[in-house]
């Protein structure tokens, strides 16, 4: 029988690893005061709401409510259990877990059932899949068919790529495991006919496997070995509960950390581009799963980098989606945009194949391009620039380009480029940018602009939480002066133990709201077994994982460092006296607002008087405060 693992290894975990070096995989934080700020992974934002506390090692955010500790944010992240979080934060930190206290000892009840059996069934297909690859004689074509393309096998192990046979095996492999009938319905690896009866979906195809951010295998992309008209080149897995195209990023697992090293992503057009890539060095790419990208995924990206280049096929298809891309990223997303471009027409692969590795890597050292250099080189396509008429078209549109950059020392550059290419007088360009600089002002309902330079663009928004939800409550609108008073006496009982003794020896003392009354209860179990108070091993203690965010967002308030007997009795007035009175006073109006209702006038002046009494109670108790 597993053994459960004991506090004080769990304790050592946690106290190895920085929160901020592990939630850093997963978000770009940049300081902020003294806390690190970046986009929350848990729901999409433009504005920077999620923060981290190196010092107290817990993160909140102050959008969405969530917070709590490394293990609790990778659990919330990735759907794993408690085990799950300290195995994967320990495999982080380098840390050794003996073999019985590992997640696969102690199974636990996952939150979705239904999303693990799916988990391990792809888990189990693309083990059988590169089995077929590398260990069979079906998989020889396929494996050649690699080889040819300079893949070698430790490229094929990283990226777990394998084969799909002519002979269908998938589809008996699980009826011989006894796997569930719905569940292979629902997996998407199956096509079922009318009758109900499957058959395998992939067939004499090498299969990619589509990981999700955790590098868990969520769908395939096979590609057909024999060409045939009436099948595509590639087939992808339909949609599923594991798998949404919009919101995967082919090679995210691999590239995230190397993303965040080099503080940039290379985005590619295919597969093999990225794996090309790969196997020489250049490990910070990754390809969208259609011809372009969609919102979800660049958020994906902006959460880890700055900076993206956009790296397709040189020839003139290729060069359409990088026009494209930039466009469609240059008004959705927050990225610094580049171009690498290969020489020849060629696509990252063919350059690798034809040109060899040295020649493929000094392509992305020197071969970077803003997108207005791109844009000047794209723009000549299908023009004729012998002949006056085409070159009038080149230079407006260029020029059009150009009185939409911000920065006056970049435009320079690129009319010092028009002026050598062209034999033009550099004033005449110079004026006829500012035309269209003071039109673009005008459109946008701005006044004149001097010289070349266009107005920037609005400054980006400050780190930091919105206003509204400053306080870190999870009450998303403003707090009443009760729940203010929980909050911080909460945080002061938790923090003092002083404040504890002297709170706790009140009699009939109980908070208001459920949440922090819970709270209470679990800081009086927990203070029975630990003489001080630690925030980490506390939201690891409360098995209620809803309060765990409650309590670290208590952390991010900006209070005193010292409290007083003054201060802890202001409150627990606050909370004991006044609260209750509020609710008599809700009542009693709830009650004369019936009585009037029927034309009960007897009860309706017993009730009134009551009312009175009651709110001069109330103003007795303010005045008291005051």
């Amino acid at each position: 029988m597993a053994n459960r693992i004991p506090e004080e290894k769990v304790e050592q975990v946690r106290s190895a690893v920085n929160i901020a070096d592990f939630i850093g995989q997963y978000v770009q934080l940049k300081k902020a005061g003294k806390n690190l700020f970046g986009l929350c992974p848990f729901h999409e934002e433009r504005t920077p709401s999620f923060s981290v506390n190196e010092q107290k090692q817990i993160f909140h955010c102050f959008s969405c409510g969530r917070g709590g500790n490394v293990f609790s944010f990778i659990m919330d992240l990735e759907n794993l259990s408690f085990p799950e979080a300290v195995v994967k934060v320990a495999d982080f930190g380098h840390i050794d877990l003996p073999a019985s206290y590992t997640a696969q000892s102690q199974p636990a009840a996952p939150k979705d059932q239904q999303q693990a059996d799916l988990l391990k069934l792809y888990s189990d297909s693309a083990k059988m899949y590169q089995h077929i690859l590398v260990n069979t004689e079906l998989g020889e074509p396929a494996l050649k068919y690699l080889h040819e393309r300079g893949l070698d096998d430790e490229t094929i192990k990283t990226f777990g790529i394998g084969y799909a046979p002519a002979n269908q095996l998938l589809l008996d492999f699980f009826k011989e495991h006894q796997t569930d009938y719905q569940l292979l319905r629902q997996s998407g690896l199956f096509i079922e006919n009318q009758a109900g009866d499957l058959r395998d979906r992939f067939v004499d195809r090498v299969l990619f496997p589509i990981k999700d951010a955790s590098g868990r295998v969520i769908a395939f992309s096979g590609r057909i070995l024999k060409k045939s008209p009436n099948e595509p080149k590639y087939l992808n897995s339909p949609e599923t509960k594991l798998f949404n195209k919009r919101s995967v990023l082919f090679n995210f697992d691999l590239a995230r950390g190397p993303i965040r090293q080099q503080k940039s992503v290379v985005l590619f057009e295919g597969f093999m581009d990225v794996i090309a890539a790969y196997r020489s060095g250049i490990q910070n790419g990754v390809a969208s799963m259609g011809t372009s990208l969609t919102d979800e995924q660049i958020y994906m990206l902006e959460r880890v980098t700055d900076t993206l280049y956009v790296c397709y096929d040189s020839d003139m298809p290729g060069q359409k989606a990088t026009d494209r891309a930039l466009k469609l990223l240059g008004g959705n997303s927050r990225l610094n945009l580049g171009v690498i471009q290969m020489p020849d027409g060629m696509d990252p692969d063919e350059y690798l194949r034809a040109q060899g590795q040295k020649k493929f890597v000094q392509v992305f050292e020197d071969g970077k391009q803003t997108p207005t250099a791109f844009e000047m080189q794209y723009l000549k396509h299908d023009l004729n620039l012998q002949n006056t008429p085409d070159q009038l078209t080149y230079l407006q549109a260029v020029l059009q380009q150009l009185a939409q950059l911000s920065s006056s020392v970049e435009q320079d550059l690129y009319l010092n480029q028009l002026v050598a290419e062209f034999d033009l007088d550099k004033d005449d360009l110079k004026q006829q940018l500012r035309s269209l600089v003071g039109q673009q002002a005008v459109r946008r309902g701005g006044g004149h602009s001097d010289e070349t330079q266009v107005a920037p663009p609005p400054a980006p928004a400050p780190l930091g939480p919105p206003p509204a939800t400053v306080d870190g409550s999870t009450n998303s609108g403003p707090l009443s002066r009760v729940e203010k008073a929980e909050r911080l006496l909460l945080y002061r009982l938790l923090n003092d133990h002083d404040v504890w003794l002297r709170v706790m020896a009140i009699a009939g003392f109980h908070f208001v709201h459920d949440s922090y009354q819970q709270i209470l209860v679990y800081a009086e179990a927990y203070f029975k077994t630990h003489n001080q108070f630690d925030l980490g091993n506390f939201t690891d203690f409360m098995t209620d994982s809803d309060l765990q965010p409650v309590v670290t967002s208590l952390e991010f308030m900006d209070v005193a460092n010292e409290s007083s007997k003054e201060e802890i009795a202001d409150l627990v007035n606050v909370i004991m006296n006044q609260q209750p009175l509020v609710e008599q006073i809700n009542s009693k109006k709830a009650e004369l607002m019936a009585a009037k209702q029927i034309g009960n006038r007897d009860l309706v002046q017993q009730l009134t008087l009551a009312l009175i009494d009651l709110y001069r109670q109330q103003q007795q108790v303010q005045r008291a405060d005051n």
